[in-house]
């Protein structure tokens, strides 16, 4: 079994982080190397809680698809997303937010597990590396995004009532330089 653990702090409100992180189309710019694209599922816009998604990449050379639903939610603190379908023997992601003098602390915890005992376990190492690679990239894109200029009305989102979940009200397309609407 495979943790990892990464915290990253953004001079950005605990909201504005929270939801870029839950966004599907800046999930999407994060790894475009990897071709990474929402197949299934809430393909854009911010997902919440019980919804699911179906990503399909290219990892080592294979096309894999792996499906995560949203577990849990509390926004703008906390919420966390495990497959249901996938690669993985086992996986979940929890990201946290704390906010800090006038500051965010994200911290992400990612615990996964590979299938095929033994073999599986060896196989964790590259995985180790090549997840928190991905995870690290995400997470700077993030920090990047929420700190830019226009950072503050990348999201135009409105609450629904009944539930914590929040969509935008028009789509949001994300580069490595900007969102545009």
């Amino acid at each position: 079994m495979v943790r990892i653990e990464l915290v990253t702090t953004i001079a950005a409100p605990i909201e504005r982080c929270f939801d870029l992180s839950r966004s599907i189309d800046l999930h999407m710019a994060s790894t475009d190397w990897t071709g990474e694209r929402a197949i299934g599922g809430v393909t854009s816009g911010l997902i919440g809680l019980d919804q699911e998604v179906t990503w399909q990449g290219r990892h080592f050379g294979l096309r894999i698809q792996h499906t995560s639903r949203i577990s849990s939610f509390d926004r703008p603190r906390y919420f966390q997303d495990c497959m249901v379908r996938g690669a993985f023997k086992s996986f979940c992601h929890d990201h946290h937010y704390e906010s800090l003098a006038g500051q965010t602390r994200m911290r992400e915890l990612m615990v996964f597990e590979a299938p095929f005992g033994w073999l599986g376990r060896l196989v964790e190492s590259i995985l180790d590396r090549h997840m928190r690679s991905l995870l690290d990239r995400r997470n700077r894109f993030i920090k990047q995004v929420a700190e830019s200029e226009n950072g503050a009305i990348l999201f135009r989102v409105k609450a629904t009532f009944g539930d914590s979940a929040h969509r935008p009200t028009e789509p949001v397309r994300c580069t490595m330089f900007s969102c545009l609407h």
